[in-house]
């Protein structure tokens, strides 16, 4: 198990890139299946999660090149049935969280696929409910397989329909699209996640063909159509990396840009940081964080504690929450963060706690954030990253703490983060990975 070495007090200078989106890339990486034709996708992130989705496809016979680095050609000409059906290939999507974006390209193009229960991040209960109940819709039948625990799910031929989701699940939204996309007549999909990588999914499926209008709102209708041909496309730069390096850059930044944002689809992120007193400075499509050596936390007209909660988008994504709540621990005021969507991710505070910072863990999903004003700073600690975002937030700590830390199990931070510690010693930080 790997770990970083971080020695703390050093402030950070320059400009640095965001990666290509994660969470986009895992969505129209596993929308390749729906062609028999080759996908062009660029400025894809070297990180765990998605070459191990990339390894994955591969398994199941997809042909993939990488003429160079970030850009990937996809060819699902010729896919091995059999091995799709086997535990093998089970087990490996029971691995990673992202596999279960395969089922609706899957059902749609095969007529059948097998589930099993996604990995991922230790963040509390993820149901796939949302998912299952869009397939159902559109007329597919589970078989539950008890000694493999395993569903099959299968159709001779999906029929379009209308649907109101149980709630606006990213994942389910883009699993429910890619199935629909073959459907027999029109499938109106109610209550349907509407974030920018949704977005780009359905402009993707238009351009190779398909039929999807509403894009960008809660109503998505999906005409079906016979086939899909090959495209290109490009990924938008990782909104989650961009905050992450506001809060970097609020934290321990003595001047950083952050270049190519693609600011028009961060939506309520910048506004976020500003709350806490952040100055977010923009320049074309780049942000400019100056030194911050104080920051006061905003409150609300009526004078009452400002609030931080997550939010289906276009509200706040609960990606950010962890890094929010490192930043608040040295502003001047208090910040209650509300996380709505899952019961685990706050327990990480404890190792805030332990390295000084005033927090009270009311309940799972609530904390108040009493900040320091710099005048308290955190003291180096050992610790471990439960998972991808409390692992940069935890490192963010680090940078800005007194003495050197220790974090381990960076497994889970490279499998959201490219490269993440060359590209902050570029700006002046001192990490080093021990094996």
């Amino acid at each position: 198990m790997a770990s970083f070495k971080i020695e703390g007090g050093q402030l950070l200078s320059g400009t640095i890139t965001p990666q290509g989106a994660k969470n986009e890339a895992l969505q129209v990486i596993c929308a390749t299946l729906l062609t028999s034709e080759k996908v062009t996708i660029h400025n894809i992130p070297d990180i765990r999660d998605v070459n191990n989705l990339i390894q994955l496809l591969k398994d199941i016979g997809v042909k993939v090149e990488s003429p160079h680095r970030g850009t990937f050609t996809f060819q699902a000409s010729d896919l091995n049935l059999k091995y799709l059906e086997s535990d093998e290939f089970v087990q490996k999507c029971a691995a990673l969280r992202g596999s279960v974006m395969m089922i609706g390209p899957l059902l749609s193009r095969m007529g059948k696929a097998v589930i099993t229960k996604p990995g991922g991040d230790k963040i509390g209960r993820r149901r796939l409910d949302t998912h299952f109940m869009g397939f159902k819709y559109l007329g597919a039948k589970f078989h539950h397989i008890e000694e493999r625990n395993v569903y099959e799910i299968g159709a001779k031929k999906l029929k379009g329909t209308y649907m109101l989701l149980d709630e606006a699940s990213v994942t389910g939204t883009a699993n429910i699209v890619m199935a629909a996309v073959f459907a027999e007549g029109t499938t109106t999909i109610y209550n349907a996640a509407c974030e920018p990588y949704i977005q780009q999914l359905c402009h993707m499926l238009n351009s190779m063909g398909a039929n999807i209008s509403g894009i960008g709102s809660n109503l998505l209708t999906i005409v079906g159509v016979e086939s899909l041909h090959g495209t290109e496309h490009k990924l938008l730069p990782d909104m989650i990396e961009v905050g992450s390096f506001i809060g970097l850059a609020a934290m321990v930044g003595n001047g950083i840009r952050i270049k190519d944002v693609s600011l028009k689809d961060l939506g309520i992120i910048p506004e976020s940081f500003r709350r806490l007193g952040i100055k977010v400075e923009t320049d074309g499509d780049d942000l400019y964080i100056p030194r911050q050596k104080h920051y006061v936390v905003d409150s609300f007209i009526d004078g009452t504690i400002m609030t931080l909660a997550d939010a289906p988008w276009p509200g706040l994504t609960p990606d950010l929450l962890s890094v929010l709540i490192v930043v608040a621990t040295q502003a001047r005021g208090s910040v209650l963060v509300h996380q709505k969507m899952f019961e685990s991710r706050l327990f990480f505070v404890d190792r805030l706690i332990d390295m000084g910072a005033q927090i009270i863990l009311c309940d799972p999903h609530r904390a108040v954030v009493v900040g320091h004003d710099r005048k308290l700073i955190l003291r180096a600690s050992r610790m471990s990253s439960p998972d991808i975002r409390a692992g940069i937030a935890l490192l963010i700590a680090a940078l800005s703490a007194n003495g050197t830390s220790t974090i381990s199990n960076i497994e889970q931070i490279d499998r959201g983060y490219e490269n993440i510690e060359g590209r902050l010693n570029a700006l002046g930080a001192k990490i080093t990975r021990i094996a």
